[in-house]
């Protein structure tokens, strides 16, 4: 390698790792797939896998992160608290229960979809189902979950991801609470993943309690646009060749194949008849939609809603756990802040997903319109941390988180979060004057 020419200022080291691998260059380092949870990274930081954004892990460039919580000095809501219990409340009066998309849930949180590839094992797939289902919040199963490791194992004795994760989840769930959604993308479709999941045995208890949905993926965060991406071995990928497209960006001897999945192809009207084909072939699952991060961000929500979805997920272009271009981490779609300020506050279930890890973020995501928010990369990293109750710890630190700065704006319900709990990013503005005051 030659280094008699430097560049301050510039890019250098990432132009000599493309001139030194090429089209494999476009991707974090081979070497950190199935260990590396990638999503956007602060300005100046590599994308993930790569250094904390910052203390605490806060992204200075985040509006979310830009937002202040305010709480007001007169509180209404605190005073008819007070006379309700008939003493002073607490933060531990705050009620977190809430519907996320048609289940009940005890907190306004769930677990996103992980997807395929390897950083989502088996394992960990099962401890955060099992999680999940103990917590009684909603658990999301990714796509191509089907289509790249099987519905059923070799010998059809034994789980596989899919099913394993669903019935870990239902054996540690309640009857009442949180629920299963499956994700379908194309080449689910052609593995006619829900057909096989509406009619398993495995289900029916939570078909038979309204703890099923059917999530139709229109896009994700970490790659807009773009369909699943994940690496293979060359034997792994043979065996899917006749599923997915296969691209040789490591170079025809390397020992990895990128496993390229379509994105799908959405107008108004495909997503109208699609939602209405679920309702119709599935009527006793929930609909769900999630979409990406796209500038029509706001009337594709309308549409989906319109079209009889229960629910609609808005993955911000800070998610992800999987594997995707750097370019289109750091660079390409609406930030989540900005998606949730443009679809607004509305009666339908809107759900926000994208670097949720703590209280804060997730309050001001609550107070802006979501109805509860996923939990992604923090879910895995914490089922990785501990497998018996990693993720339980996880959200017994953010429901403390929820219910005091809930409590600390006068209110007692999460639900009952406003943007006037917040201060926007540029609107350092005086408040009201003083009745009387000049």
């Amino acid at each position: 390698m030659s280094t008699a020419l430097v560049a301050d200022g510039f890019p250098e080291e990432q132009v000599r790792r493309r001139a030194r691998h090429g089209a494999g260059a476009v991707f974090p380092a081979e070497a950190d797939y199935g260990t590396g949870l990638l999503g956007a990274a602060p300005r100046g930081l590599p994308a993930a896998p790569g250094p904390a954004a910052g203390p605490g892990g806060h992204d200075p460039d985040d509006e979310l992160e830009q937002i202040r919580i305010v709480p007001p000095v007169f509180m209404p809501e605190r005073l008819k608290k007070l006379i309700a219990l008939a003493r002073e409340p607490l933060y531990s009066d705050v009620e977190l229960d809430t519907v996320v998309g048609g289940f009940t849930s005890r907190l306004p949180l769930y677990v996103s979809a992980f997807g395929s590839t390897r950083a989502a094992s088996h394992d960990l797939g099962e401890a955060a189902g099992r999680q999940a289902g103990a917590l009684g919040i909603p658990l999301v199963i990714g796509e191509n979950v089907v289509p790249v490791n099987g519905y059923r194992s070799a010998d059809e004795a034994g789980a596989s991801p899919l099913l394993g994760r669903i019935a870990a989840y239902a054996a540690a769930a309640d009857d009442e609470h949180g629920g299963v959604v499956v994700q379908q993308s194309t080449e689910d479709a052609d593995a006619e993943v829900w057909n096989l999941v509406y009619s398993d045995p495995v289900t029916e208890p939570l078909l038979a309690t309204g703890r099923l949905a059917f999530e139709l993926k229109v896009g994700q965060g970490a790659k807009p646009g773009l369909g699943g991406l994940t690496l293979l071995d060359r034997e792994t990928a043979g065996q899917v060749a006749e599923q997915y497209s296969l691209d040789e960006v490591f170079g025809a001897g390397g020992d990895r194949v990128l496993r390229v999945a379509s994105p799908g192809t959405f107008t108004e009207e495909i997503l109208r008849q699609q939602i209405r084909l679920m309702r119709n072939n599935f009527p006793r699952a929930r609909v769900w939609v999630k979409l990406h991060p796209g500038r029509d961000v706001a009337h594709a929500a309308a549409t989906a809603w319109a079209a009889g979805a229960d629910s609609v997920t808005v993955d911000g272009a800070e998610g992800g756990t999987a594997w995707a271009p750097t370019g289109f981490l750091a660079h390409v779609g609406l930030p989540l802040a900005d998606c949730l300020r443009r679809v607004g506050r509305t009666d339908h279930c809107l759900l926000a997903s994208g670097r949720m890890w703590e209280g804060t973020r997730a309050v001001k995501a609550l107070a802006l319109g979501a109805r509860a928010v996923g939990l992604g990369r923090a879910a895995l990293l914490a089922v990785d941390e501990d497998r018996e109750a990693g993720l339980t710890r996880l959200v017994e630190a953010l429901a403390l988180e929820l219910r005091m700065l809930t409590s600390a704006v006068g209110k007692y319900h999460v639900n009952a979060l406003d943007p006037e709990d917040l201060l926007l990013p540029g609107r350092w503005e005086r408040g009201p004057a003083a009745p009387g005051a000049a």
